[in-house]
């Protein structure tokens, strides 16, 4: 079926517009003139018959319609720009890689430098994706996540990096001070002002105690929320090397941090039931994604082992 749309010239121009908020940003981003995105929002209000923006030229406000269409457009244009790099030639262009900020920033970036001495060739544009676990939109050319551990993975297109190991940490000093030697303790009340959480992860302590519960033999109650909260887990665990408090952590943020001495982990690790995940934009051979998804995997491979899990004191 034929449709009569508009020109693609306004409706990219509206989109920039309405996504940024401001005809002047939009310009910017289009490499043209405010008055240019002005008449092409203009032509296609006169197109559809509707108004798209009301209020003043310095502080526009999107109208119900502008509402509408703003996000389709959006996907649409996204859409349209990953066909085009995935057309493009693979071996030029930076490599765009999405994963969480922590993970980012105490796990990919101190080793980052391996891989740029390696294949200096190969440019990595790193982005963060902190809206939950999940596969979502892609919006780049590889994304690391975190899955439930099930065990099915399309292979095309997926590769498991390690599991997920998670345990309380603190820093040697406050070690000092807090007697723990099995999880069990971890639920005294005095403590609590001590538990560090992350709200994007409010569950790390329950999910601890679960795993915990699961592997030694003796109950672990689940602390209940009690201590300080942080915006993000990189928060919390420098809060804990600092002395702050106790985090429940996942291993491969912490590792660095345990084997340099900065923290310790006098219960060891348990594993959580997920796995990280490397997942590709597209299943074709790709010689950039193909040499940075090999890379990843000996850098996981790499991974010390994690402390085990400690039951209780024995005699």
């Amino acid at each position: 079926m034929s449709h009569r749309l508009p020109p693609l010239s306004a409706l990219r121009a509206f989109e920039a517009a309405a996504r940024l908020g401001r005809m002047t940003a939009a310009a910017d981003e289009l490499a043209v003139t405010p008055g240019a995105i002005s008449r092409q929002v203009r032509q296609l209000e006169q197109h559809l018959g509707v108004a798209l923006f009301d209020g003043s030229k310095a502080r526009p406000t999107l109208t119900p319609a502008a509402h509408v269409l703003q996000p389709v457009l959006t996907t649409a244009f996204a859409h349209i720009a990953d066909a085009v790099r995935e057309v493009c030639d693979p071996g030029r262009g930076p490599l765009d890689v999405a994963c969480f900020s922590t993970f980012t920033v105490k796990w990919l970036i101190p080793r980052l430098f391996d891989f740029q001495a390696q294949h200096p060739g190969i440019e990595v544009r790193l982005r963060t994706t902190d809206a939950g676990t999940g596969a979502g939109r892609m919006h780049g050319d590889l994304t690391i996540t975190a899955e439930e551990a099930t065990g099915a993975w399309d292979t095309s297109k997926e590769q498991r990096l390690f599991p997920e190991h998670l345990g309380p940490v603190l820093s040697p000093e406050l070690a000092q001070q807090v007697a723990l030697h099995q999880p069990a303790d971890l639920a005294d009340p005095a403590l609590a002002p001590l538990r560090l959480h992350t709200r994007t992860r409010r569950n790390a302590w329950a999910m601890w105690g679960a795993a915990a519960g699961a592997t030694v033999p003796l109950p672990v109650p689940t602390p209940s929320q009690a201590g300080p909260e942080f915006e993000h887990y990189y928060f919390t665990l420098e809060a804990a090397v600092r002395g702050l408090g106790i985090a429940v952590a996942p291993w491969h943020l912490v590792m660095d941090d345990v084997l340099a001495g900065r923290l310790v982990a006098p219960l060891g690790f348990v594993a959580s039931g997920y796995d990280y995940v490397v997942r590709r934009r597209t299943s074709g051979p790709l010689p950039r994604l193909d040499v940075f998804c090999a890379w990843l995997q000996a850098q996981a491979l790499a991974n010390p082992v994690p402390p085990g899990p400690q039951g209780p004191p024995s005699g």
